[in-house]
């Protein structure tokens, strides 16, 4: 009697060791699927499209502005792994958008046409991976410099300006596979707009807080 329930009773341990072990190696899985640094995959490759929505150059009289109008940016993003939760980003962007003299009551009225290019550099920092509706996903946060490059025409005429622009991201990567997801992200792009290198005119401009929402495919290699 007694030697059956020692066999009853080490069958029911072993029982409970497999459950927690299998419980341990699905949620491992589906961490290292949402996570790249946990699966050991050392670079990101994010293609991605969005919109972008620009804060005011110029704050005139009367409520009057100068900014950019809301546009398409599309870009991609690398990122190289220095540390299990620590990444070197890299990213490089553009949008075509009008600039436009904001003028109240009549709107925004478009003065010429911009092409920008925007090119920075940074750390990522990822947060422990969340399970939210059955889906696993890792939100990270970006920091970094670089720089926004103005390409300004209107009829013959042509001006260029170079920005420099710090900038801060949110975001979170979704995981629909082994060394495949899709990133999430929200980033602000601060700086000035240069007048004097465009128009030759010393003109002190407002810190503009420019936003771009993106979402792209993150590829994991």
């Amino acid at each position: 009697m007694r030697t059956t329930s020692y066999f009853i009773a080490t069958l029911r341990t072993g029982a409970l060791v497999a459950a927690l072990s299998a419980t341990a190696g699905a949620s491992a899985l589906a961490q290292s699927r949402a996570n790249p640094a946990l699966s050991g995959k050392a670079f990101d490759l994010v293609p991605y499209a969005g919109y972008m929505v620009f804060g005011d150059y110029v704050k005139g009289p009367l409520g009057t502005s100068l900014t950019n109008a809301p546009a398409p940016v599309f870009g991609a993003q690398l990122g190289m792994r220095l540390a299990p939760n620590v990444s070197l980003v890299g990213n490089v962007a553009t949008t075509k958008s009008d600039i436009e003299v904001g003028v109240p009551i009549l709107g925004g009225l478009s003065v010429a046409q911009s092409r920008l290019l925007l090119y920075d550099a940074g750390l990522q920092l990822d947060i422990p991976v969340t399970t939210m509706g059955g889906a696993s996903f890792a939100p990270f946060v970006q920091a970094g410099a670089g720089a926004i490059r103005y390409d300004i025409s209107q009829s013959v005429l042509s001006a260029k300006a170079t920005n420099f622009a710090a900038n801060v991201g949110l975001g979170a990567d979704v995981a629909l596979g082994n060394g495949l997801g899709v990133r999430l992200m929200a980033k602000d792009y601060i700086g000035k707009f240069d007048f004097k290198d465009a128009t030759f005119i010393d003109v002190s401009g407002e810190t503009a807080h420019s936003f771009a929402f993106s979402a792209g495919l993150r590829l994991s290699f």
